[in-house]
């Protein structure tokens, strides 16, 4: 069954207890970096559990395992969005206070003094965070950028997303659920370098 399909012409397939993403040949992200990152944080924070990555003429495959839980832009958390906001905060302010002194990748992005480095999604779209059953965050996917940025590149991204998934109006409450006060002029650039980049 297809779940996903993106601009670029990858897809995303799921087989039982197990997900195929491709990635045609010229992709902006390579399943090959994602293979590693992934092998790389599963020990570390809950994603899933990479099986193998497959590079052909035409493109790239990998195969993961599922996590439990559905994405938070499936129609059961459209329906329940405050829930899924939570979820999505939660699980950032999780990933953002792991140690980074080992970890061996940055996201391309730009870096500044004023960068507050945290290990960063990378793509902290709303759709990449999978919920349990009861509403609490169970993992996050599509981990090609992961590696070390800003902790306002993710925000910025994570609430521009919640409009674009569920509308207007959930911005205090994920920021208020992360536990931090807006930081403006960061807020402002990351919203900028996001609209001039895709």
């Amino acid at each position: 069954m297809c779940v996903w399909v993106n601009k670029a012409g990858g897809s995303t397939w799921q087989f039982g207890e197990h997900f195929a993403k491709w990635n045609p040949t010229g992709s902006v992200e390579s399943l090959g970096d994602e293979y590693q990152r992934m092998r790389w944080l599963r020990t570390r924070f809950p994603c899933p559990e990479p099986v193998a990555v497959v590079v052909e003429d035409d493109g790239e495959m990998l195969l993961t395992e599922a996590l439990d839980g559905l994405g938070a832009v499936t129609d059961t958390w459209r329906a329940r969005p405050e829930t899924a906001v939570k979820a999505i905060a939660e699980g950032l302010r999780r990933l953002h206070a792991l140690e980074t002194y080992d970890c061996p990748f940055m996201v391309d992005v730009p870096a500044s003094p004023l960068d507050d480095t945290v290990l960063s999604h990378g793509d902290a779209c709303a759709p990449n965070t999978i919920l349990a059953a009861d509403g609490t965050f169970t993992g996050i996917v599509d981990l090609a950028r992961v590696g070390l940025a800003d902790r306002w590149f993710d925000l910025t991204i994570a609430a521009m997303s919640l409009e674009w998934n569920y509308g207007k109006g959930y911005e205090p409450l994920f920021y208020a659920t992360y536990g931090i006060e807006r930081n403006e002029e960061r807020i402002r650039f990351w919203q900028q370098w996001w609209n001039s980049s895709t």
